[in-house]
């Protein structure tokens, strides 16, 4: 029988939305007041979830406390308070956006989780605006 887990998690960070390729009228025009030169932040929320088979021996999809330090470790500690556009690699040349953020967080869970499951990450930028990605 399969069922879904889900873990919340919190973190903030900064960006600026910009396309290196525009002007700063245009990227002004398209990402508004989220190209501010000198960034902005967000109190980030995160939902993952774990949809897979229900393991006969434990009762579980998977251990809660083994998910939690799984995103504490490879999310939490890599992006809270910290710039995304500077400080993470991957940002380098891709536009920090919720959608493109929501698919790094993704990556690196799906790498990390070592179960036959489906991973889920929803991630809201703000209460109203949120990103949902399955691989």
């Amino acid at each position: 029988m399969k069922t879904t887990v889900c873990r919340k998690a919190h973190f903030n960070a900064a960006h600026k939305l910009q396309n290196e390729n525009w002007s700063k009228e245009k990227n002004i025009n398209v990402f508004g007041k989220c190209s501010n030169e000198n960034f902005h932040g967000h109190n980030y929320e995160l939902i993952v979830k774990i949809y897979g088979e229900i393991d006969q021996n434990t009762g579980m999809v998977i251990d809660l406390s083994y998910l939690k330090k799984i995103i504490e470790k490879e999310i939490e500690e890599e992006l809270d308070h910290k710039n995304l556009n500077l400080d993470i690699p991957y940002f380098k040349n891709i536009i920090p956006t919720t959608e493109n953020l929501a698919i790094y967080i993704w990556k690196k869970l799906n790498k990390a989780i070592e179960l036959n499951c489906e991973i889920t990450v929803v991630l809201y930028e703000t209460p109203r605006n949120f990103v949902e990605y399955t691989g």
